[in-house]
């Protein structure tokens, strides 16, 4: 397997505990439900709220599962939230029903369909026929003329190489490349972010999110990708496929199993070797294995004792 940007202890540590989780199988019926409601719901709100959706997660909940209409709140909102609920939904029908569905351009404008056909029915699972411009960002997008060939040209570079890279890295550069390409008027991150996870679902990983606190690390880790630099991407999305893989064994795990303790790191730090600031410069570096809860990185014991063995080793 061809590694190019993510280190391989990396890549080592997401599939021990993909393995883990598949070695729990098969996982019981109810609390996998509810863990894909709460994804369901989590994923909806955040990916919305990067793109500038102004509605609570709370808010999100009721729209979607009590139908409620938030005072105050843009109707653009409210549809943008049963869109991508109903586009999730689809996603979870397609990877189970058909596990090996081959992505094309056609699944890919179905994605933007769904997504966006309360807010911009025109230009649902339509290329755009016109130029646009990228507020906040140097990067413009090829020329409306383009986009169909860019678009075939994508989905060549997938068929290539989806053997030859690890699937957590040909997630992250495949969402870059569908960005970069800018295809549809509005709607291009939502849809890349579901595409991404169709990959990853297509191969065992539960759903991941990136999440509205992340937003400025996110847009300037695309930033870099735009400038051929895609370490720092690739990183960004192995973490956020580890914060899901991290939430399912906690929750999954048997109580009769030992259980690793997410703490913070300042509570971490007290029993370590470390401060929190530096197991913080660690976890950035993808060197400590972490994932976010809200605004706070939490680790393992654990997973501080694997990264002193495997610099041991390194020595």
């Amino acid at each position: 397997m061809n590694i190019k940007y993510l280190a391989s202890d990396i890549i080592n540590r997401l599939d021990e505990k993909l393995s883990r989780l598949n070695s729990l199988r098969p996982l019981p019926k109810s609390a996998v439900q509810k863990l894909r409601e709460h994804l369901l719901l989590e994923m909806t709100y955040n990916s919305n709220a990067i793109e500038g959706n102004s509605l609570t997660l709370r808010e999100t909940f009721l729209i979607i599962n009590e139908g409620i209409t938030v005072k105050g709140k843009p109707l653009k909102d409210h549809l943008e939230a049963k869109d991508h609920h109903a586009a999730l939904q689809y996603l979870y029908e397609l990877v189970e029903f058909e596990k090996r569905h081959t992505i094309s351009e056609q699944l890919i404008r179905s994605l933007h369909q769904l997504i966006t056909l309360e807010t911009d029915k025109e230009w649902a699972g339509v290329y755009r026929n016109a130029n646009v411009i990228i507020t906040g960002t140097s990067h413009q997008p090829p020329d409306a003329l383009e986009v169909t060939y860019k678009m075939q040209e994508l989905i060549d570079w997938l068929n290539v190489n989806q053997e030859k890279v690890h699937v957590v890295e040909l997630a992250a550069l495949l969402h870059h490349r569908l960005v970069h390409i800018h295809p549809f008027f509005d709607g291009n991150g939502r849809t890349s972010r579901l595409l991404m996870n169709v990959l990853l679902m297509q191969n065992a990983f539960p759903l991941t999110i990136i999440l509205k606190n992340d937003r400025k690390k996110y847009y300037r880790v695309l930033a870099q990708a735009d400038q051929n630099n895609f370490k720092p991407l690739t990183l960004f999305i192995a973490q956020a496929v580890e914060r899901t893989l991290d939430i399912y064994l906690k929750t999954l795990t048997p109580i009769t199993s030992k259980r690793e303790q997410y703490l913070p790191l300042s509570k971490l730090a007290e029993n370590t070797p470390y401060s929190a600031k530096y197991l913080n410069l660690l976890i950035r570096q993808g060197k400590l294995a972490a994932h976010k809860d809200g605004r706070l990185w939490l680790s393992t014991k654990e997973a501080v004792e694997s990264y002193i063995k495997n610099r041991k080793r390194q020595v």
